[in-house]
């Protein structure tokens, strides 16, 4: 119960905003509640009041002297407004109680505009002549009104200064020279007209909340105009971005009491929630603004008057981090920070580079020595075959132009055999689970994939180009004495350039790079991604499936390879032809994989259990799991529609964890695959039947018949390994977080079979102790010799990013489970929604009330409908870093992240950058299909 305090000068005057003294302690509270609103509250069958003495300083600082517990009900509630005097001293004390909720009353006593500063005289008023119900309603709301006044605080009024900003604080500096270019581009005679507002003031994005901006700031003027010169734009702008927290509040309490009376109605509070909505592009909170704002108004208006005025809001807006207990931050430990203080000191320049140079051959010295390896090998190869024609008698006719080519087609010879080991996935996936794992980085096989790729573009250029402008020009022009001694490889008529180009040598030679340029260039990311738009029909030459059937031309390129190879001018003998000694065994592995796939994917059945379309393009799919398909939180399988295409194979993470009895993969509409991989689905769905989420849904009791699946896998892939790690960031952009969301399953998974399998082995073998001497033999080995299962991962902290409301949809269930069963507070869940404003900005300040307001009496987040808070805007991703590394001192910590590139590289500079100034150690994976 919180203590009514009376201002000490009397009940009857307009009570004066106190200002605290440095070091006293403003007496909040005597006893907890649910909420703060509890405060007000009581049983009807009695009362507790409480008497607080309060000391009046000189220069206006209230001092609490005393609470004590009142003789009586009479006597305390006489004693409201009493003074006392005591010394030098003015000491005045008051009595508050709590009460039951009361009788909702009528809305208003009066129509007429009373101001927030004189709401006093028309409570006084209003007491004069209503009843004793209403009386005691407004005596009750006076009371905490008073209260409220007190426990804004310094610290409180500093917390407000940075919230309900109209223009945010990376606009509002400086930003008056861009307005004023914007009203010179918009004004017409001089005036702007209402409807450019918004555009001129940078509030573009939310142009309904600019237009209310302006009506409001018009009526303030008393005035309804539809244009503004410069001079009034100039006014309006210096408004909505004062420092003053109490004139940023009026501006917003008068853009929610329309009719200007100093009061806002219900009917207000959900045109502004609707208004605010709109601003975020929060579609589902407008259609339950009506149920959001009766909470608020049950908040704020406990004596139910029926109205709300100023200081109410104040009251809320301040104290919304009460109701936030639900999500607190990370916490800093002395321990923690002296721990990782140590890298923080000052060190030499020297000292510097070597650590950064330590760290990154840490970081990165499975890619070097590869790297390395690789280099070295081509470089010796090149080296060898050069030397070799350097010392044939061929030199002399064609010079260090054959040379190079020969040397470059030796490199050819084994990047194109080796290009295939990255995507030999079956290979790969066991790979990751023995001791190779420990030395070659097969996180990065897609990327090494690549850059063989790249050498053999280089190596093309070397060879076809010194063949084509250098050394048959060369072989042409040269004399016949020269020429004679390799009429054994050329023939003995010199041949011309055409004889050279149409050969089997030549003919093999063109067709290979003609068929690489067009699967190089469409496997770019401007191709594969379709950001190069082409006119139609050209548009097919674009996206993914593009560059799918593009990569299947290396069927060619390896025959025509072989056949190359086979052909040569100046080797005749079959046992120098290396060619195909190169390219046996990668092809071989390749080929027995494609076999083995082809196989396997028709040997798991599958038989779609649910079918589920989201908001965002998003379709669930959860299937049967085959008795033989054993996989591991993080890996991902392939996907065949054959009534979308009987030939594509597309790569999904599976969502379900390895416990779950079927599989679940959730795909996200982003090219022409999917899209018609949604539209076959959604012709099979129907609406859900109510409590079922999702657009449409089918299941096993569908009449439709869903299309036919096939899937193979599972492959490995980076997140399968977080079991290593002493703690997890998880980090997932948009359907990036379906990797994680296996992960998480998994782990909560493991935590309950741990507990489980701790309390079955304590009730089966009790501790041996001082009671228990005599233990047999048989009954020690046993106790001994438990397999006992440690789980290694302590802590997961998982950040999920999105930019629309309804992505929560995809993974609700999921949340709220790890919500309710994660008693231990081992996983850590946080949702981002970058389309709702910063915390502070006026446009989602009374969403973040309300949704702290909701979560504290429901448990609910207004914005996901799940258990887990949704934070707005981007998250700062060096504060999480910090604070995990606080947090975790010596830990080695498992960073995943599945987004766009560029957030990958900002987070692995991040984790490089921590692992050199402090004792954490962070490990930065990407994932890569």
């Amino acid at each position: 119960m919180r203590a009514g305090i009376g201002s000490g000068s009397g009940g009857g005057t307009t009570p004066v905003r106190p200002r605290w003294g440095s070091g006293v302690t403003t007496p909040r509270s005597l006893s907890t509640g649910s909420s703060p609103r509890g405060s007000d509250r009581s049983s009807d069958d009695g009362e507790e009041l409480v008497e607080v003495t309060l000391d009046l300083q000189e220069d206006d600082t209230i001092v609490l002297r005393s609470v004590e517990p009142a003789a009586g009900g009479a006597a305390a509630a006489s004693s409201s407004g009493r003074r006392r005097c005591g010394g030098r001293r003015r000491t005045g004390c008051c009595s508050s109680r709590r009460s039951s909720k009361p009788r909702p009353w009528p809305a208003r006593a009066s129509s007429r505009r009373t101001s927030p500063s004189g709401s006093a005289a028309a409570t006084a008023a209003a007491k004069r002549k209503a009843p004793s119900g209403l009386e005691s309603a407004l005596a009750a709301r006076a009371a905490r009104r008073q209260r409220a006044q007190l426990d804004r605080t310094r610290s409180g009024a500093h917390k407000a200064l940075r919230g309900l900003r109209f223009i945010s604080s990376n606009k509002a500096n400086n930003a008056w020279m861009e307005v004023q270019a914007n009203f010179d581009r918009l004004a017409r005679d001089g005036y702007l007209s209402r409807s450019d507002f918004a555009e001129c003031i940078g509030m573009t994005e939310s142009k309904e909340f600019a237009l209310e901006l302006f009506d409001t700031l018009s009526r303030r003027r008393q005035m309804k105009v539809d244009t503004i010169n410069k001079d009034e734009l100039r006014e309006i702008w210096q408004q909505i971005t004062d420092n003053s927290f109490d004139s940023r509040l009026q501006i917003f309490f008068e853009m929610v009491d329309k009719n200007a009376d100093g009061r806002i109605t219900e009917a207000e509070v959900k045109e502004i929630i609707m208004l605010s909505a709109s601003a975020n592009k929060l579609s589902r909170l407008k259609e339950q603004a009506e149920e959001y704002a009766a909470l608020i108004m049950e908040e704020l208006d406990p004596e139910g008057l029926g109205y709300i005025e100023l200081w109410q809001l104040e009251t809320l807006l301040l104290q919304k981090d009460t109701y936030m207990n639900y999500s607190q931050a990370l916490s800093y430990t002395s321990q923690a920070l002296s721990q990782n203080l140590a890298g923080l000191r000052k060190k030499s320049s020297i000292r510097k580079i070597s650590t950064s140079l330590s760290y990154y051959f840490e970081d990165n010295w499975k890619r070097l020595w590869v790297l390395a390896l690789w280099i070295g090998i081509m470089a010796g190869l090149f080296t060898w075959k050069f030397m070799q024609y350097r010392n044939r008698y061929v030199f002399d006719v064609m010079g260090y132009c054959v040379t190079t080519a020969k040397g470059a087609a030796e490199t050819l010879k084994l990047n194109m055999a080796i290009i295939l080991l990255p995507v030999c996935r079956n290979t790969i996936t066991w790979l990751r689970s023995t001791r190779a794992a420990r030395a070659l980085p097969f996180d990065d096989n897609i990327n090494f994939h690549k850059t063989i790729a790249a050498a053999i573009v280089v190596g093309i250029i070397l060879h076809a180009g010194n063949h084509l402008v250098c050394d048959f020009p060369r072989l042409i022009k040269s004399s016949d004495e020269k020429y004679a001694p390799l009429g054994q490889y050329f023939g003995e008529i010199k041949p011309t350039y055409f004889t050279l180009v149409k050969g089997v040598e030549g003919i093999t030679g063109v067709i290979m790079v003609v068929c690489m340029i067009i699967a190089f260039t469409l496997a770019t990311r401007w191709f594969r991604r379709s950001l190069v738009k082409l006119p139609r029909p050209f548009d097919k030459l674009t996206g993914f499936n593009a560059f799918w059937y593009s990569h299947h031309l290396f069927i060619i390129v390896y025959i025509a390879l072989i056949v190359h190879g086979e052909c040569l001018y100046l080797i005749h003998v079959w046992y120098r032809r290396t060619t195909w000694m190169y390219l046996s065994v990668p092809v071989c592995l390749y080929v027995g994989e494609r076999i083995l796939r082809f196989f396997r994917s028709g040997s798991y059945s599958v038989r779609l259990l649910k079918v589920a379309i989201y908001p965002g393009n998003v379709l669930t799919l959860q299937m049967s799991k085959p008795p033989t398909f054993r996989y591991k939180s993080g890996q991902y399988m392939f996907v065949q529609c054959p009534a979308v295409s009987p030939f594509e194979w597309h790569p999904f993470s599976i969502t379900s964890a390895p416990g779950d009895d079927y599989l679940s993969i959730h795909v996200r509409q982003l090219g022409d695959w999917t899209r018609e991989l949604k539209r076959v689905f959604a012709a099979a769905c129907e609406p859900p039947a109510g409590g079922k989420s999702g657009l449409l849904r089918a299941d096993e009791t569908t009449k439709k018949t869903l299309p036919k699946l096939l899937i193979d896998g599972p492959y490995g892939s980076p997140a399968q390994d977080y079991s290593k790690y002493d703690v997890l960031l998880l980090v997932g952009l948009g359907i990036g977080a379906t990797p994680f969301i296996s992960i998480l399953k998994d782990l909560l998974n493991n935590i309950i079979k741990m507990e489980e399998e701790e309390d079955a082995s304590t009730d089966l073998y009790p501790p041996i102790g001082r009671n228990k001497p005599h233990v047999d033999l048989g009954t020690l080995m046993t106790i001994t010799s438990r397999p006992k299962k440690i789980l290694k991962t302590t802590n997961a902290y998982f950040y999920w990013v999105t930019r629309e409301q309804g992505s929560f949809d995809w993974f609700k269930g999921v949340m709220n489970e790890i919500a309710d069963l994660d008693q231990r507070n081992i996983i850590e869940m946080h949702n981002y929604l970058t389309s709702v404003y910063e915390e502070g900005d006026a446009r989602s300040a009374l969403i973040t009330m309300l949704q702290a307001l909701n979560h504290a009496k429901n448990g609910v987040d207004i914005v996901s409908g799940t258990k887990v808070r949704t934070h707005f805007a981007r998250p700062n991703w060096r504060k999480v870093l910090s604070k995990i590394s606080s947090k975790h001192p010596y830990a080695k910590i498992g960073v995943f992240y599945c987004g766009a590139p560029v957030l990958a590289q900002e987070l692995s500079k991040l984790c490089h950058e921590f692992n050199g100034k402090c004792t954490t150690k962070f490990e930065f994976h990407k994932e890569h299909f």
